[in-house]
This record gives structure tokens, sequence and C-alpha cells, in this order.
């Protein structure tokens, strides 16, 4: 057998190679070859015999499990085979953690490290409790949103709908022994997660050509529980296109991307969010969405095992129970399933999923790109012909109302501005401060606002 995540060959004893059955017995367990070199072939080893007794004694001190050592031999030369069952607790070596991941061996710490540990003792960040938060800190709009999410997709009966906020807390199991409120509690239900999680919130922003053309962005803070409506709905009045078609004499205007598969994308994104990281990101461009959020994917997973039948592994289990609870997501592990199959009956390509930058990035492609840019000229004359309209009017009207009144940001209405000067369809009399605009007819360039 070749070396990989369970196997290591190694020509002579070290006791450095302890770190390599800590790392085994932290992961999925392993084997540990001594007197076999890195071609398969078995050099032998001259103590063996009395490795084989010193071997588990040094295994059993100094990282305090017990593994199976056996002598082996072939073509007449010893070697020993160190089999490393995976231990249910987390096991150091020295005060270090170290963990077997693909071909490598890695040292755990900080937030891998702290992640590590919750998951050995079947806990998750999202169980630590917040001992001065008390329930005053709970929204009871976003708890009754969750009921009546819960109600609605038939995972709560109407007769358990109550306006007892501990009560729901409790059945939810996000209250400890002593009434404490847990992290999933607060940032699922609370009037401001923010206080105690200060990188909570969801930031969108629409780029151009490359990450340096920033045209505009969002902030989309506050409870978890509703956060999705809330990109949802931003995502639809600036960023995305919903082109119109009629059926029959109903006028159907569907989001260019499924909203449902969309929607599941963001419900990833903050279940298995590392809340002790950076905001979730999603960059809007004309030909693609990249969403990302801080957290690697759990060892048992790979972005190619995401596109198989996998099981589900979050990383905060207390909000992936309420997101189930209310009815939002399935515990089946078929969220990527249904992302894809989504994007793909409305023929448009498979998102791709990468490992970037400490997290995970979904990338979710648009319509066609030709397509796109069509969409967004028409967009662009609408908005300009709206400003028009709006100086016509109002000669004197500021940037700031024009934002306001169209609903996008100042630095977009600039770039309008700017494309009307251009064409010598506007002009501007006067500085800043006491001019005024004038719009010019595209036929005799002259003032129609007298």
């Amino acid at each position: 057998m070749k070396e990989c995540q369970n196997i290591e060959w190694k020509e002579s004893w070290s006791d450095e190679y302890l770190k390599w059955i800590c790392g085994f017995a932290n992961a999925q367990g392993g084997k540990l070859y001594i007197g076999v070199n890195d071609s398969e072939k078995v050099v032998g080893v001259a103590n063996a015999k009395k490795l084989l007794e010193d071997i588990p004694n040094k295994i059993v001190t100094t990282l305090g499990i017990v593994a199976e050592v056996n002598l082996r031999s072939k073509s007449g030369r010893d070697y020993l085979e160190i089999v490393v069952s995976p231990s249910s607790l987390p096991i150091a070596y020295h005060g270090v953690y170290h963990y077997s991941s693909g071909s490598t061996r890695q040292e755990l710490k900080g937030a891998a490290l702290q992640q590590f540990l919750f998951r050995k003792m079947g806990l998750s960040w999202d169980d630590v409790v917040q001992e001065r938060a008390t329930l005053d800190m709970i929204s009871p709009e976003a708890v009754d949103y969750f009921q009546r999410s819960a109600i609605r997709n038939h995972r709560m009966t109407e007769s358990s709908y109550t306006k007892d906020i501990r009560l729901v807390l409790e059945n939810l199991n996000l209250l400890d022994e002593d009434g404490h409120i847990k992290n999933a509690a607060i940032l699922a239900f609370g009037k401001n997660p923010a206080k105690y999680f200060p990188l909570c919130d969801f930031r969108i922003g629409r780029f151009g050509s490359d990450e340096a053309d920033l045209m505009f962005q969002d902030v989309i803070s506050g409870d978890l529980i509703r956060m999705a409506d809330r990109v949802m709905e931003v995502l639809r009045s600036k960023y995305l296109i919903s082109p119109i078609h009629y059926e029959g004499l109903q006028r159907i205007e569907p989001l260019e991307i499924p909203e449902d598969a969309l929607r599941e994308a963001i419900f990833n994104s903050i279940i298995h969010k590392d809340y002790t990281g950076a905001h979730i990101q999603m960059r809007v461009y004309n030909d693609r969405i990249e969403l990302w959020n801080q957290g690697r994917l759990p060892a048992e997973l790979t972005p190619e095992k995401l596109l198989e039948r996998h099981a589900s592994y979050p990383r905060n289990k207390n909000i992936a129970e309420i997101f189930y609870r209310a009815g939002f997501i399935e515990s089946w592990g078929r969220g990527i399933r249904k992302i894809i199959d989504g994007m793909t009956q409305a023929g448009l390509a498979q998102p791709k999923i990468e490992d970037a930058d400490g997290g995970v990035l979904v990338t979710i492609f648009r319509i066609a790109l030709a397509s796109s840019e069509k969409s967004s000229e028409k967009s662009s004359e609408k908005t300009c012909e709206k400003l028009l309209v709006l100086i016509a009017h109002d000669p004197d009207i500021t940037i700031n109302q024009m934002a306001d009144e169209l609903g996008l940001s100042t630095r977009a209405i600039e770039k309008q501005l700017a494309n009307l000067q251009k064409k010598q369809r506007l002009t501007r009399k006067g500085g800043d401060k006491g001019g005024r605009w004038i719009v010019l007819t595209t036929e005799t360039d002259e003032n129609i606002t007298g």
C-alpha cells in the first residue's frame, strides 16, 4: 500500500514519529511502518525486538493511548507495523495537537484547534454561552418569524406557537443548565448580534471588470434567521436582473438566477461560517456571483466530495438545527445538490466550489456575458432617463437627492451623470455649490428646462 492519509513509511524509528501517531489518533487512525523506505521496500530494523517493547511504552507514556505494535518479516528482514485507532478524545504530543490530513501532518492552532477540540467533545462553537446576555437581548419579532416559518413548512404545529421566548429557546436547546444563553441564540434571534460578534454581517458588492472596480455595496446586519430574506431583497432590487415575460395575461418577473438555489447557497454560507472570522462576502460581477464564507471544510469533505452524495457536517450544529426547524434546509447534506440542480435546470453552468483564503468559495455563473451586458446597458439607459426627468423638474437637485430618489449609491449616480455629459445630454453651469444642471436635447442641443 502506498503512503496516503492513513499510511506512513519510515526507514528507522525516531521519537519524533510520535507526532504522526498523535496525528493519526486525532484523525481517522492509520498505520506507521518502521523499517520500510519510501519506495515501499523493506530494509529492516536491527533492533526490532527491543523497539517492540519500547514503542508501546512511549506511546502510552507520551500520548496516553494504546496502539497495536506488530513485528513483521519479509525476505529475512524484520520491520514493525504500528496500528493506531482513531481516538474519541483529543490527543496532544507535549501540549501540541497534531492532525493527519491528506498526506501531511498539521499542527492545529487558533480557530482550527478550537473547532477540533469542540468536535472531539461533541460540541460546536455555537454551544458556548454568553453569561452576561439576557432574554431582553432576544428579538420577539425574530422568534415570531422563526415559529411562523416552522409552522408554514410543517416543522411545527400551530398549537405549539408561543410568545414565551424562554420556552422557545429551551425547546431549541439554546440555554444551558443555568439558563445562560448560547452563542447560537444571540446570532439567530438577537436584537444586535454584532455587540458580541462584530463580524457577523453579510456584505454585498457590485464590481465591474475586477475587484478594484467596486461600483457600490451594501452591508446586511441583524439576526441570522431573517438575514437570507434581507439579502434576497437587496439582490433583487439592486444587483440582479428579473427578465419580464407573460404567461397569458399574467406578468412574470423571475429572478435571473433560480431563487431557491440562490437561497440555499446563502443558507449554507450562514450556517457553516466561522463566526470568529471575517464577515460573509458576496461579489456580484457581470458574469458571475462569488459567495465566500470564513471556515474551511470539515476533514471528512473536499470540494469534489461536496458534488457527490455525502453526509451533513454542520460547523454550527445549533444554528443548523434552527434553520432546519424553520424549514429552510434539510438535514441530509443535499444542499449543494439542490443548488446544482436548480442552476442546471435554469440552463446555467454548474457552480464551482473551492477552498479559498481559509474558507469556502462558491462561484455561481450568471447568464451569458453578452446577454448580461445588454441587460446592464438597458438598465443603465433607464437610469439615465430617470435622472433626466428628475433634473428637468428640479435643476438644483443634488447627487444625494438623486441617489435617494432612485435607490442607488452616490457613486453610481456620479457615473451615470458623467455618461450623460459625455453624450452631451447634460451639462453643468456653476460649481458644486450654487451651480445647476441643464438638460440638453439630443437634436438641437438646446436647454429644455428653460
